[in-house]
């Protein structure tokens, strides 16, 4: 009876390590016929994210040079707009303060600020003959979701109806 017991434990032994080995197998890609050709491993189903999407135009990871996509780099060819045409009083002193203009003035490229789960957008609210003024915003996560407690710059673009040319752009923080 006892040699029955032992014979017992190792057979349920044996079939959990195999249990473990198979779901491992499947999970771990394997190399296809090709010397490590991956095209005929069926790719792993990702669940859809229960994060808030991100406003139109402002995706992470969007296509550099369309305005609203976020980049941390300031897109080539960009003019640095001069301090006399930014007003940028309303923002918290340690908010960065960069402008550029691309595509004949018709793009602000607008360094912003975000953190952990946060997204920056900016907003063109007000255009008229002597000022544009561009709400910036940082859109928050989820509540109840892990953030990272990190600062971000990204640079934004946003689209003007009109070349910039010598008008003021003014910088707000909207909460």
């Amino acid at each position: 009876m006892r040699y029955l017991t032992n014979v017992i434990g190792l057979g349920l032994i044996v079939v959990a390590v195999s249990a473990c080995g198979a779901q491992n197998q499947a999970t771990e890609p394997a190399a296809g016929p090709g010397n490590g050709d991956l095209s005929t491993v069926p790719s792993p189903s990702v669940p859809p994210s229960s994060s808030p999407a991100p406003a139109p135009g402002n995706q992470p990871g969007s296509q550099p040079g369309v305005p609203g996509a976020p980049r941390q780099e300031v897109p080539e060819g960009s003019t640095k707009l001069p301090d006399k045409q930014l007003d940028a009083a309303a923002l918290p002193a340690d908010y960065p303060r960069e402008v550029y203009t691309s595509n004949g003035g018709t793009i602000l490229n607008i360094r912003g600020q975000e953190g952990g789960c946060g997204h920056a957008t900016a907003e063109a609210a007000q255009q008229d003959g002597n000022r544009v003024t561009v709400n910036l915003t940082e859109l928050k996560g989820q509540t109840g979701q892990m953030c990272t407690m990190d600062i971000r710059h990204p640079v934004i673009s946003v689209t003007l109806a009109a070349p910039l040319g010598e008008r003021t752009v003014v910088l707000k923080q909207m909460r």
